[in-house]
């Protein structure tokens, strides 16, 4: 029983240290969307366009999809967790919990300041698959897009907001 409690406090102790770094968050929730990001890739590359696709013209729809459900998904998360203390302050000032005007505004900056990251994964990514494999030229990309993103969404999307 004593070791399921020192892994119990272990565990705590790892989440309340996560929680303290925002950019270690962002990575997570940045880990959770390249998963989801490769998983989409992998699917339309292999299945879903494949019969509506020529070969060599197949990364250019599955990557667009990719990219757009992981950004869908990393709002998302993002929203919820990296940045939950700003969110929880905005949505106090608006004085209802969650609106869809506010949400609409913060997806439509996320988006914008996600999109130089993105249009960064797209093309690095394209460049890259002519010398590597497509998943591996994928992660790649995310890797040098990533830290663009954290600081836009930072300092604009998420930013802290005067009391």
């Amino acid at each position: 029983m004593s070791d399921r409690n020192a892994v119990q406090r272990l565990v705590l102790w790892g989440l309340a240290w996560i929680e303290r770094y925002r950019y270690l968050k962002f990575g997570i929730v940045g880990a959770s969307g390249t998963v989801v990001n490769l998983v989409v890739l992998h699917l339309g590359h292999e299945y879903l366009f494949n019969a509506i696709e020529a070969s060599y013209k197949k990364p250019y729809l599955s990557l667009a999809l990719a990219i757009t459900v992981a950004t869908m998904n990393n709002f998302t998360w993002n929203r919820l967790w990296t940045w939950s203390d700003r969110v929880r302050t905005l949505e106090a000032e608006e004085a209802q919990p969650v609106s869809l005007r506010l949400l609409g505004m913060e997806f439509g900056q996320y988006v914008t300041a996600s999109a130089f990251g993105s249009a960064l994964q797209y093309v690095l990514t394209l460049l890259l698959s002519g010398s590597m494999d497509y998943r591996i030229a994928n992660i790649v990309a995310i890797l040098a897009a990533s830290v663009s993103n954290f600081l836009a969404n930072d300092r604009w999307t998420f930013k802290r907001h005067e009391k």
